[in-house]
């Protein structure tokens, strides 16, 4: 039976509607079950030495002190566990000509950044680790060190790995028209140069893993905080040498990760590496004040960008040049070029133009490893995109609105190819600006501008197109030849009571998975989303799949649930249409029900149906099926990406007498296609939104010539606090993908996409009146005031 969304004569229809998380009770009792809350028999603690050098030979480990403490159990260097766990190297075949050198789970012969871990100490306590820590005694022979990305390939910078011949991890030039020809018969040429700062997640809950290894039954269980429980699961058979089918990883509940919970970590290799060699449970949870030196940073960029625009308006030609820094190794196994590979793929985006030229230079460093972080490359890419566009309009005296929609890809052009050659299936660039204009009132908005610059305030509003992301098929990872699922699947069974239960491979990350899985199912089952109960994250249970990662839990972890719940629900009314002797295409299943499909009436609740097949199967026909489990799997085919869009709006007002910005209030318009779960959808869009503001005018990783981390602390490091936060305001325009029956795609990166251009440019809108600009991130009072003159450099 064919299922329409969103049918008002369909009572039961899930399908955009604000149904509550069903963990949500749970967490705010406090009984989540994280990593750290897990107790094991004969469970013992491992606490890392790290380095305090950014790069330095290591020439000796005195030991001895630390085994002296009580509960110190063992003490392993690098060379001890390079004996039971393979190095890995973070490159990917489709990225041609990437490198990086092999990376251990201890440091070696060589520490290569500060916070590097080097030496393990295990105890049985927390405390005794710690203690014994801090007694361990590393000798270093320091080495020349790299931190400046613009000058990392110069003749006279010093080589972090010899052996790879220069400290050029990835460079990437893409090309298409003429853009030397654009820019010079172009009627204006703008030029900026862009800075987005070195930042990191700051995870609610730490890193976090525990292992156990039994080698009685030659079975390695490791409790994660991951989003990507078969990933490692790979990794962890492939390095320890254990077949993969005897490893197991469970992902409980997680306290965020926005990305940095699904990559490869030294110390949580090394742990499991530990649990192997002493055949006990190890656990390793993070404190903050580590962290901070060892959580992949990301957005490390300096870019230099011109547009060349027409008299019109129109955009002739685009051409940027992107730096970054990865630290001294690509994270594995999704690599740390993927960043800068995706500002190449995303500058430009909204716009229908012909000549872009985009080259990003990846650079090893000797700071913290940089990768994927939420909204990988998109608030660099829309703060180029937007920051040129925006300049454009002011150079030619054209309103920021107008220019953007003389320029955005026409609603019903769709499938286009970008210069950058990604594919989009079909956007709403135009229908999004119109309803944030609706939103906002840009004309009163603009009136309110002109009426507060009277009174000597100066208030800006900035717009900001952007595409996003999600849905990546194998041509993300799979291509490259790592062992990333771009599919996922889905489970769902019916048990004797009529309840429901849907294992998934998507992972709960406290996004709101269990919810948007429970809405789905109910709906594909015919139940209601309280007798669905949602298990995730279990790589023994649940069918093989991807994980949460690029935005992909709706759109392919919920089509997989769709297409399973139809199934089982195919299967049930097939049982049902035998014990009511009818036909199964006049049946239907609503609120528990199977009902008459025409009228409603009720024929037989799914617990009778239950008890029949499971208790009393003797009195069914012989030959008919009688199933109810269904299993089925779903991979994007026809796209390689699906591309969501949306457009922010930012009103804020900036102190020239001190720097400070004011967020006075914030908008955005997301197309994200099907949204099932209105409420969950605009709560992932304003954390997003939040994230990108920190980004913009807090959130800013210090280093030194010396490669030393200056503020890696919750004192020094700032990150946005809810008293500083605008109102948000949400809008949704629907266009859903024709890949999926669900049409979903995702939400949970859009906010950060978008939010830094839009305060970027409203800042400068409300500096424009004073010849002043600022193009790097965080937009800290200090930087302001250097903008207006004020202070020197």
């Amino acid at each position: 039976m064919s299922i329409a969304f969103g049918n008002p004569d369909r009572p039961n229809s899930y399908i955009g509607k604000t149904v509550p998380r069903p963990n949500a009770e749970k967490l705010v009792q406090g009984r989540g079950r994280y990593v750290d809350d897990i107790t094991l028999p004969r469970m013992v603690h491992v606490a890392f030495v790290r380095s305090q050098l950014a790069h330095a030979r290591i020439t000796g480990i005195d030991t001895e002190a630390a085994k002296a403490v009580k509960g110190v159990l063992r003490v392993f260097t690098g060379p001890d566990l390079a004996e039971v766990c393979t190095p890995w190297v973070g490159v990917l075949a489709h990225l041609k000509g990437l490198k990086s050198p092999p990376q251990h789970a201890l440091a070696v012969d060589r520490a290569c950044w500060v916070g590097e871990p080097v030496v393990a100490v295990v105890a049985t306590t927390r405390a005794a680790a710690e203690e014994a820590a801090t007694l361990v005694e590393v000798d270093y022979d320091p080495l020349p060190v790299v931190t400046d990305t613009m000058t990392a390939l110069d003749p006279d910078t010093p080589l972090i790995h010899p052996d790879l011949g220069d400290n050029l991890a990835f460079q990437r030039l893409h090309e298409e028209g003429d853009v030397d020809a654009a820019l010079a018969d172009a009627h204006r040429v703008v030029s900026a140069r862009f800075r987005t700062a070195r930042h990191t997640g700051v995870t609610l809950e730490p890193r976090s893993i525990l292992v156990d290894w039994n080698p009685a039954e030659g079975q390695m269980t490791a409790w994660h905080a991951t989003q990507a429980p078969h990933m490692m699961q790979t990794v962890l058979a492939t390095h320890l040498d254990i077949p993969e089918s005897r490893v197991r990883v469970i992902c409980g509940d997680v306290g965020g990760s926005y990305g940095i919970k699904v990559h490869v970590y030294p110390d949580e290799v090394a742990t499991a590496a530990i649990a192997r060699v002493m055949a006990r449970p190890v656990k390793f949870i993070a404190d903050r004040l580590e962290s901070f030196t060892s959580d992949i940073h990301a957005r490390d960029h300096e870019i230099e960008a011109r547009i060349a625009v027409a008299e019109d308006g129109k955009i002739l030609a685009i051409d940027v040049d992107d730096w970054t820094g990865i630290g001294p190794y690509s994270v594995y196994p999704r690599t740390s070029a993927i960043e800068g590979n995706q500002v190449v793929n995303l500058c430009g985006g909204p716009y229908d133009f012909a000549n872009y030229r985009a080259q990003t230079t990846v650079v090893f460093q000797n700071k913290a490893p940089t990768c994927q972080y939420r909204a990988v490359g998109h608030p660099i890419a829309v703060a180029i995109t937007e920051g040129l566009v925006d300049m454009a309009a002011a150079a030619i005296g054209m309103d920021p609105v107008e220019i953007r929609r003389r320029n955005m890809y026409a609603d019903d052009a769709y499938p286009v190819t970008s210069p950058a050659k990604m594919r989009f299936e079909g956007l709403s660039h135009h229908a999004s600006m119109n309803k944030l204009m609706e939103m906002i009132d840009y004309d009163a908005l603009r009136a309110d501008q002109a009426e507060a610059r009277k009174q000597g305030k100066h208030r800006g509003i900035g717009i900001a197109s952007f595409i996003e992301l999600t849905n990546p098929s194998p041509f993300m990872y799979g291509i490259g030849g790592a062992r990333i699922s771009a599919q996922d699947g889905c489970t769902v069974r019916m048990d004797p009571d009529g309840s429901v239960v849907a294992l998934s491979g998507v992972t709960e990350q406290g996004q709101g998975t269990e919810a948007m899985l429970s809405q789905v199912v109910a709906e594909g089952v015919g139940v209601t989303p309280d007798k669905v109960r949602v298990i995730t994250g279990d790589t023994q249970v649940t069918p093989y799949g991807g994980g949460t990662w690029a935005s992909r839990g709706a759109g392919i972890g919920g089509e997989a649930a769709l297409q399973a719940a139809r199934a089982l629900r195919e299967s049930i009314l097939a049982v049902a249409a035998s014990m009511l002797q009818a036909d199964a295409g006049k049946l239907d299943i609503r609120a528990g029900q199977v009902v008459d499909a025409d009228s409603g009436e009720e024929r037989m609740p799914l617990e009778e149906l239950g008890r029949i097949v499971y208790f009393r199967g003797d009195t069914l026909p012989k030959d008919l099926p009688r199933e109810l489990v269904q299993t089925r799997h779903f991979i994007t085919m026809d796209y390689p990406f699906a591309f969501t869009n949306g457009v922010q709006a930012s009103y804020l007002e900036v102190d020239t007498d001190t720097g400070v910005v004011t967020l006075l209030k914030h908008w955005c318009v997301e197309d994200c296609g099907r949204v099932i779960n209105p409420q969950l959808v605009d709560e992932q869009i304003r954390g997003g939104i939040v994230q990108g503001l920190g980004g913009a005018l807090y959130e800013e990783i210090h280093y030194d010539e010396d490669g030393q981390l200056l503020n890696g602390s919750m004192a020094d490091y700032l990150v946005p606090m809810a008293g500083e936060m605008p109102d948000m305001q949400i809008g949704h325009v629907e266009t859903p993908t024709g890949e999926s029956e669900l049409g979903a795609k995702g939400a949970g990166e859009a906010g950060t996409a978008g939010a830094p251009a839009a305060v970027m440019n409203a800042i400068n809108d409300a500096l424009r009146p004073m010849g002043a600009q600022v193009t790097e991130m965080p937009f800290t009072p200090e930087r302001i005031l250097r903008a207006l003159g004020k202070i020197d450099d």
